[in-house]
């Protein structure tokens, strides 16, 4: 399980540093391989491959002519790429997804669960001001026990 904000930095190569918090937890729990996608082009997703293996079962109980399943694949395979973490904790992260979602430099890696998300620190920041978490959001919340 992947918590928390941790400000990290994309290279001018492309690479992202593994956050040492997040680094320990993939290194004792899923490996080296990342299937690195997004679905909004705003935000990196890093899936352990282990992850993104049960995602692709769960889609794979989807029927090919569902039209949500396609632009679903679609999206994740235009962004999407296999990665390798190196010996020193290091992610290439796509290109495409890397201009599209603005990662370079200084940005934020989320923990969400069973993945990472990569954000841009300022647009990540004033889409948080634009749409704060609301008290309806919360009721829904709690329809949910949480």
């Amino acid at each position: 399980m992947f918590r928390g904000n941790h400000p990290a930095r994309v290279d001018e190569k492309g690479r992202l540093k593994m956050p040492a918090a997040y680094k320990s937890r993939v290194d004792e729990v899923y490996g080296n391989e990342f299937y690195i996608t997004s679905t909004d082009g705003k935000r990196a997703q890093l899936y352990p491959l282990k992850e993104w293996e049960k995602k692709e079962e769960q889609l794979a109980k989807v029927p090919n002519s569902h039209p949500a399943k396609m632009k679903f694949l679609d999206v994740t395979s235009y962004y999407g790429q296999m990665a390798k973490m190196d010996e020193q904790g290091r992610l290439l992260l796509p290109q495409i997804l890397r201009e599209s979602a603005k990662v370079i430099g200084d940005v934020v890696v989320l923990g969400k669960m069973g993945i990472l998300e990569v954000v841009n620190h300022d647009d990540f920041k004033g889409r948080l001001e634009e749409a704060p978490l609301t008290a309806e959001d919360m009721a829904a919340l709690a329809e949910f026990g949480l």
